[in-house]
């Protein structure tokens, strides 16, 4: 930041007169003591030095200093400004000349110094602030790092970012150091720009009321203190603000550090436009995604209760109708298709209910050392009846799991529904228990002669909804939540499930679930 003019004035007098005067002792010295019948170039040596601290005008100001003191001091007559001489006048002729010169050759040098200095500062800063939004998790999570590399590089007092559709709604998103809040600042600078979004000029406003004290964020209590603001819009709309703070009397910023200010406040507007429009494109996806599983339960339910509701509406038909005289067999059948039908509307109902459960993260798991044999027998038992002709062959190997009985038991229940309904009558179904994939591991496989899956097919075959082969139901497919309860629950028991190609030439299976051990209890002896 530039120096408020008085002081440095004050400053570049101070140090012209130092080197004006050491220059004079020592040109007295060379041609008093040593002889030298002409040192005025001494003077050169302070010129350039005032040139690259103080630049052009001090520089300027010590070549004509000097000058008239070379007179004064060194050119007969002697304490008086004339010149006799008119070869002292070109030598002093000469003698600015080549001041000046010098001077403006040392400033030209310094600036360019500076230019290159403020250029590394602003690359630096531009630098910290695409790297912060490059690994940023979210932009307003990056923006107390970005405003401390912009204070940093900058010079600035402190800089802040409020977001907020205008003055009245903005809220300090991110500042570079903590702090209490301000007072409202008696003013601040806006810059503005041209049409092509460049920087023109700042313009001093005063403010408004409390909001711009709001937005003025944490950064002293000092309310003096001045500031400034660049605007960040997003397609035209005004998104929020980057501020910096001035101290007392200090200039605007200079054009680098108004070029940084700039080209920060476009490229955290973009990121938080990236981020709108990624939320954005995430919400409907999630719209998407949710329609579409709405759609695929309202059409699995539509399909999978009707058809059972439309069995028992028909068996009950015909236990009503008055004009058929039925035998007590015939009784007994319909009765049994209603109650075959009723279990399974109650076996859909419970499915979607677990399913339920197990999304909304509510499982209540207990933990039990089980006989997995014992469970299969369980399981096996209660789908017999559906079986029909299917032959279910368990090829059991002694072994001991940790789970919860009921989740294990439905599980398995699910997973030999989903066999039958998958293979001809007459087919075989193989349960099979054995050690598991690892260490410390028991599993189980349910793998069927059906036609199977393809394999592209088996990685979501676990997914809600999801029916191999596509969208097209066919009699006999089930609502695609069977598998999905299964994975449910035997994930809620610390296991996994997978599913591959089985030898039997249909689709396998297998669950890996934590070995226990269950301690077997000696007979007493009489």
């Amino acid at each position: 930041m530039a120096r408020p003019s008085a002081a440095r004035w004050i400053e570049i007098g101070i140090a012209v007169a130092v080197a004006i005067a050491t220059a004079t002792v020592v040109v007295a010295g060379l041609e008093a003591w040593l002889g030298v019948p002409n040192a005025s170039n001494v003077y050169l040596v302070g010129v350039a030095a005032i040139a690259i601290r103080f630049g052009v005008a001090g520089a300027s100001l010590t070549a004509l200093i000097a000058v008239l003191v070379y007179d004064f001091f060194f050119t007969e007559p002697y304490l008086t400004l004339t010149v006799s001489d008119p070869d002292e006048w070109l030598h002093l002729v000469l003698l600015l000349f080549v001041a000046v010169t010098v001077g403006q050759l040392a400033a030209l040098q310094r600036s360019r110094a500076e230019a290159a200095l403020a250029r590394e500062h602003e690359s630096r800063a531009l630098f910290d602030v695409t790297r912060t939004l490059a690994t940023r998790t979210s932009t307003v999570a990056a923006l107390p790092a970005i405003a401390a590399a912009l204070a940093h590089e900058s010079g600035l007092g402190q800089v802040w970012f409020a977001l907020g559709a205008d003055d009245a709604d903005e809220r300090v998103a991110g500042q570079s150091t903590p702090g209490p809040a301000a007072a409202p600042a008696r003013g601040y600078a806006i810059l503005h720009r041209d049409a092509s979004g460049g920087a023109t000029a700042w313009t001093q406003v005063r403010a408004p009321g409390p909001s711009t004290g709001r937005a003025a964020g944490n950064h002293g209590a000092n309310p003096n203190d001045r500031r400034v603001r660049v605007r960040m819009e997003q397609a035209g709309r005004p998104i929020g603000s980057l501020w910096a703070s001035l101290d007392a009397g200090a200039r605007l910023p200079d054009a680098p550090t108004t070029t940084l200010l700039r080209v920060a406040a476009d490229l955290v507007a973009q990121a938080l436009a990236h981020d709108r429009v990624e939320d954005e494109t995430r919400r409907a996806e999630i719209a998407q995604q949710s329609d579409a599983l709405k759609s695929a339960l309202l059409e699995s339910v539509s399909h999978d209760l009707r058809t059972p509701l439309a069995s028992i509406r028909a068996s009950a038909g015909t236990l009503m109708d008055p004009d058929l005289a039925l035998d007590p067999g015939e009784i007994r059948a319909s009765a049994a298709s209603i109650d075959r039908e009723a279990q399974r509307l109650n076996r859909l109902v419970g499915n979607l209910l677990d399913l339920s459960r197990i999304e909304a993260g509510v499982l209540r798991v207990a933990e039990e050392a089980l006989d997995l044999d014992d469970v299969v027998a369980g399981a096996i038992a209660l789908v017999e009846a559906r079986a029909g002709l299917r032959r279910i062959e368990v090829v059991a190997d002694e072994g001991a799991v940790l789970a919860d009985p009921i989740l294990l038991e439905e599980a398995i229940v699910n997973l030999l529904d989903n066999a039958i309904r998958h293979t001809p009558e007459g087919s075989a179904i193989r349960v099979a228990t054995g050690p598991g994939s690892g260490p410390g591991l028991a599993r189980l496989t349910v793998e069927d002669s059906g036609p199977g899956v393809p394999d592209e097919a088996l990685p979501r075959i676990f997914d809600r909804f999801y029916r191999a082969g596509g969208g097209r139901r066919s009699p006999g497919t089930g609502m695609g939540i069977g598998l999905a309860v299964v994975r449910g629950f035997v994930e809620a028991m610390r296991g996994t499930v997978t599913a591959r190609r089985s030898v039997l030439g249909g689709l396998a299976i297998d669950v890996d679930l934590r070995a226990a051990e269950i301690p077997v209890i000696a007979e007493a002896r009489p």
